[in-house]
C-alpha cells in the first residue's frame, strides 16, 4: 500500500491525483454491508474510506505523516464530486461526504485527470549576454559578418599559448554593461540553476519565464537586514503595524513570571486569531499563483533534502520582495511558537505544530484554479518550510558567487590575438634585458661615440658646405663634454685653418 514517488516536473499535482485514485480504487477493501434491512455487495462505509485513505496518505512519501483526518475527508469530498466514488444509490457530484457510516461504492469506471495540452517547447534556456552582443534595441540583421577561415597559421596563433609561446596580442574593452544586461544575467543564470536542479529539459511547463522579474531577484539578494530579512523600499507594502506587533508578541512570548505580559484568559488566542485573519484574507498566497507549479514540482525532491532546499532557495528568490518578507516573518513566528514550551495551547484539540500548518498552509501555497490536492501539497510544503526555513530563506551563496563572477568577467578586458577575428598586423613586443653596472658605465661613456664620430665625419667631408656652414652645423650638433670634447675642438681648429 505504497505510493510511487512522483518526482519534479510539470503536471505533478495531476499525476499525484491520478496515482492516488488508482491506488484507492485498486486496494480499498470492499465487503458486504447492510443498510435499512437491505444488503449491498462490494461497498464500504465513509468511515472505512477515511481510515484506509488516511493511512495511505500518511505512509506516502509524496504527502507524509502530517496529513490529518480532516484533510482526508476533504479529499474524499472531491472524490465524490469528481465521481471517483458514488453513494450506494449511484448519487454523486452534489452529495456531501461526511465521516460516518453512510455507504459508498466505486462506479464502473473512474475518469482520471487529463494532462493539459501545451505547445511544444524548445530544449534551451535564456541566452546569456556575451562579449559581442549588441546593445538592447539594436538589430544585427544588416551588420556584415566576416567568416573566419581557420587555417594552420591562425590555429597556431590561437592555441600557441597552450604550448608556452605567447604571440602578440591586444586588449579589447567590452561595451559597458547596462543595468538591463546585469538584470538579464541574474534572471538567466537563476533560472538555469533551477532547471539544472530539477533535471528538466525546460521550465516552460512549470512557470512562465516572461513573468519572472529580474529586479525581484536582485532586490531579494542585496536588500536584506543583518538577520537576512528583506528590506522594502516601498514602506506602504510593509505588514500593518498591528499585525507585526501581534507576531512579535507571540514569537517572543515570555515566561509566565513576566509581569509585563498581559495575562487575561485567552489573550494569546486572540492575538493568534488576529494574525490568522490577516494572512487568511490576502488576495494572493505568499508563494503567488504564478509559481504554484514550480513549488509543487520542487516537492518531488523532498527525498533528496539538500537538493530540495537548494531548489526552494531559488524559487523563493523569484518572489516579490514584499511576499518574501512576509513569508520570512511568518515562518520565524511559526517556528518560535512551536519551539516555545511556555506557550499556552492556542487551540483545543490540535497540537501547536498541526495548528500552524492547518492555519497558514493555504495563505502560503494555493492554486488560482481548483487543484484537487492543493491542501495536501500546501501542508507538505509548509511542514518542510518550518523544519528548514532558515536555510531555505537564505540567499544561495553558490548562485550569487557564480553570477557575480560572470558579471565581473564580462566587465574585464578581453585578450585578442592577431587573426583571431580580424586581419590586424601588430609588431612583436620588445622586452628589456638587465645589464651589469660595468656594462652600463661603458655604454654611458662610449655608447654614443661612434654615431657622433660618423656625424662629424659626414659634416667635415661634405664639399657642398662652406667652412662657416660646417662650423654652424657642428655647433648645432655639439658633442658632450668629456670623451668627445677634444675631438670636437680638434675638428673645429682644422676647419679654421
Amino acid at each position: 500500500m505504497e505510493h510511487r514517488i512522483v518526482g519534479p516536473g510539470p503536471y505533478r499535482a495531476t499525476k499525484l491525483w491520478n496515482e492516488t485514485v488508482e491506488l484507492f480504487r485498486a486496494r480499498m477493501p470492499l465487503r458486504k454491508h447492510r443498510c435499512r434491512f437491505k444488503s449491498y455487495e462490494h461497498c464500504f462505509t465513509a468511515a472505512e474510506a477515511v481510515d484506509w485513505l488516511h493511512e495511505l496518505l500518511r505512509c506516502s512519501q509524496n504527502f507524509g505523516p502530517e496529513v490529518t483526518r480532516k484533510q482526508t475527508v476533504q479529499l474524499l469530498k472531491k472524490f465524490l464530486k469528481n465521481h471517483v466514488i458514488e453513494d450506494i444509490k449511484g448519487k454523486w457530484g452534489q452529495e456531501d461526504f461526511e465521516d460516518n457510516r453512510h455507504l459508498y461504492r466505486f462506479p464502473p469506471s473512474s475518469p482520471l485527470k487529463p494532462y493539459p495540452k501545451k505547445p511544444p517547447y524548445q530544449k534551451d534556456v535564456i541566452k546569456f549576454p556575451e562579449w559581442n552582443d549588441p546593445p538592447a534595441g539594436t538589430s544585427q540583421e544588416n551588420i556584415p559578418v566576416r567568416p573566419v577561415v581557420m587555417n594552420s597559421e591562425m590555429w597556431y596563433k590561437r592555441h600557441s599559448i597552450a604550448i608556452g609561446e605567447v604571440p602578440a596580442c591586444r586588449l579589447v574593452y567590452r561595451r559597458q554593461l547596462t543595468e538591463a544586461n546585469v538584470e538579464e544575467i541574474w534572471k538567466s543564470m537563476t533560472l538555469s540553476y533551477l532547471q539544472k536542479i530539477l533535471g528538466l529539459d525546460s521550465l516552460e511547463e512549470i512557470l512562465d519565464i516572461k513573468l519572472v522579474n529580474s529586479k525581484f531577484i536582485i532586490h531579494n539578494v542585496y536588500s536584506v537586514s543583518k538577520q537576512g530579512v528583506v528590506i522594502l523600499d516601498d514602506k506602504s507594502k510593509e505588514l500593518p503595524h498591528w499585525v507585526l506587533s501581534a507576531m512579535k508578541c507571540l514569537a517572543n512570548w515570555p515566561n509566565c513570571s513576566d509581569l509585563k505580559q498581559p495575562m487575561y484568559l485567552g489573550f494569546e488566542k486572540d492575538v493568534f486569531k488576529t494574525i490568522a485573519d490577516y494572512y487568511g484574507h490576502l488576495k494572493e498566497p505568499l508563494l503567488t499563483f504564478h509559481l504554484f507549479d514550480a513549488f509543487v514540482s520542487v516537492l518531488g525532491l523532498l527525498q533528496k533534502e539538500k537538493m530540495a532546499i537548494e531548489a526552494f532557495q531559488i524559487c523563493c528568490l523569484l518572489l516579490p520582495p514584499e511576499n518574501r518578507r512576509k513569508l520570512q516573518l511568518l515562518m520565524r513566528m511559526m517556528t518560535r511558537i512551536c519551539l516555545n514550551k511556555e506557550m499556552p495551547p492556542l487551540c483545543d484539540g490540535f497540537g501547536t505544530r498541526t495548528l500552524m500548518v492547518q492555519t497558514f498552509s493555504r495563505c502560503i501555497l494555493c492554486s488560482k484554479d481548483e487543484v484537487d490536492l492543493d491542501e495536501l501539497l500546501a501542508a507538505r510544503l509548509v511542514t518542510f518550510l518550518m523544519d528548514n526555513y532558515q536555510e531555505i530563506l537564505k540567499v544561495p551563496v553558490a548562485l550569487q558567487t557564480s553570477i557575480e563572477e560572470r558579471v565581473a568577467h564580462l566587465r574585464r578586458v578581453q585578450i585578442k590575438y592577431p587573426g583571431a577575428d580580424m586581419d590586424i598586423t601588430l609588431s612583436a613586443p620588445s622586452f628589456c634585458r638587465q645589464i651589469s653596472p660595468e656594462e652600463f658605465e661603458y655604454q654611458r661613456a662610449y655608447g654614443s661615440q661612434e654615431p657622433l664620430a660618423a656625424l662629424l665625419e659626414d659634416v667635415i667631408t661634405d664639399a657642398k658646405l662652406s667652412s662657416k656652414e660646417k662650423k654652424k652645423k657642428l655647433k648645432q650638433h655639439g658633442l658632450p663634454n668629456g670623451a668627445m670634447s677634444a675631438t670636437r675642438d680638434a675638428n673645429l681648429r682644422t676647419l679654421g685653418h
